[in-house]
């Protein structure tokens, strides 16, 4: 099981899973049917493979196509990769599937360049009660412009800060309530030859996440949304260049293991370091609880694995509810579809996606969040119910909820971004000479 903020797959809690998982084998694969219902009356739907999400998604169809067998939508689902070049053939091709699964931010907004998903803003204000339902920060990375443009769906997973217990009780150190706390424990961590944090830098993206934290909490979610604007010269704001500076000052530190930057996050080696205590901490995403729940021995069970959000920075101004990940995943509407097939696409979206019987798959097949408010109703009596808590109230309490910077921005400067991540860590690159690289890509 290997770590993936694109599927969560990771984050799978128990039996119930297991059975998930082998009940899909065989049922489905890159570009095959899914759906077992579907006679495509109602149009077509794209989405993303591998289980238990491929189940869940499949199901909740299922579910619609028998209560609605004459709005019947043919699913289809592909595995990540796969997803990602085919559904941008066929948009270009103006052959989009009927509903249309994504993440939202920069790769929504050049859908709606292109003209081909609907605008849902109107839909919205018909059924009201769809929008009050969902976390009100799902809705930024389906907005452009003004207008919804995709539905909220399936779950929600924010980065957390984890600690492991025991190695802090062992070096006789509190959890950080601050930045500079973080700072500070580095020397205590590395004199008894442990890492202060573990972090797979060859990924890239999990290096991001830190800059995402450090511009956040320094200056506030204004600083980024400037860049997402395309505002000139955005990345070289005060805040930012200080937050720049301040990863680079850990790095120096020896903040992170050794060889950070030749271990990558698909192999989970990150998550290995901090629940076999040869580091101390991991900022990662809440997807990488369930692999260590399954590949971390009794770290989990033993109740060795301690959780926050990150600490605030001295002098910042960012609010510390604030938080960074996966808002949620997003289902569009093709403009090219009939009227029928986008009659049975909105039906579907009011009966099925995120129902109570949905919801109930999300939390006890895949141990995940669903973006309903008051769905923690739902952990009562869970083994997990204590973690799924958290998520619940980290993702719905946040002043802010962003979305990660390289599903925001268009691909050009998402590339852009991660190749001056790498070098920033390596210390390859100045502050100002990072602002300058990304600065030319601002609008790209």
């Amino acid at each position: 099981m290997k770590t993936s903020r694109r599927n969560f797959l990771s984050f799978a809690l128990g039996v119930p899973i297991v059975g998930a998982t082998l009940a899909a084998c065989g049922s489905s694969g890159p570009g095959g049917d899914s759906d077992k219902g579907g006679g495509g009356a109602g149009g077509t739907y794209w989405y993303l493979s591998v289980d238990p999400n491929e189940t869940i998604r499949r199901t909740s169809l299922d579910r619609f196509n028998k209560a609605k067998p004459d709005e019947a939508i043919k699913g289809t689902a592909f595995q990540n990769d796969a997803y990602k070049e085919k559904i941008k053939v066929a948009i270009g091709a103006g052959q989009a599937p009927t509903v249309i699964w994504g993440w939202g931010g920069g790769g929504l907004a050049s859908w709606v360049d292109a003209g081909a998903v609907e605008d849902l803003t109107s839909w919205f204000d018909d059924n009201p009660d769809q929008k009050t339902r969902r976390f009100p920060s799902s809705f930024a990375a389906a907005t452009v412009d003004g207008k919804i443009y995709a539905v909220p769906a399936e779950t929600v997973t924010p980065i957390v800060l984890y600690w492991n217990k025991k190695v802090f009780k062992d070096v006789g150190v509190e959890p950080p309530t601050t930045w500079e706390d973080m700072l500070a424990l580095v020397p205590k961590f590395t004199e008894k030859k442990i890492a202060a944090f573990s972090l797979a830098g060859q990924s890239r993206w999990t290096n991001m996440m830190w800059l995402e934290f450090l511009f956040d909490r320094i200056g506030g979610p204004e600083v980024f949304q400037a860049v997402f604007d395309g505002e000139k010269d955005a990345w070289s704001n005060p805040a930012s260049i200080k937050a720049l500076g301040e990863v680079q000052k850990l790095v120096k530190a020896g903040g992170f293991v050794k060889g950070f930057a030749s271990i990558t996050a698909d192999t989970n080696a990150d998550q290995a370091l901090l629940t076999s205590g040869k580091a101390a901490m991991m900022l990662h995403g809440a997807w990488t609880y369930g692999s260590m729940k399954t590949e971390g021995g009794d770290f989990v069970k033993n109740g060795d694995l301690g959780y926050m959000n990150f600490p605030p920075v001295a002098g910042g101004t960012g609010d510390p509810s604030n938080t960074y990940g996966n808002p949620g995943q997003y289902y569009s509407l093709s403009s090219k579809a009939s009227d029928a097939e986008k009659k049975a696409a909105k039906d579907f979206f009011a009966t099925q996606v995120l129902s109570d019987e949905e919801q109930s798959d999300w939390v006890n097949d895949a141990g995940q969040v669903p973006i309903v408010v008051g769905v923690d109703s739902k952990f009562s009596g869970l083994e997990d119910a204590d973690w799924l808590q958290f998520v619940y109230d980290t993702a719905s309490k946040a002043q802010t909820f962003s979305q990660s910077w390289d599903q925001a921005l268009s691909p050009t400067a998402a590339e852009e971004l991660l190749n001056n991540i790498a070098k920033l860590f390596s210390l390859d690159v100045t502050p100002q000479e990072f602002a300058d690289n990304m600065n030319a890509v601002i609008g790209k």
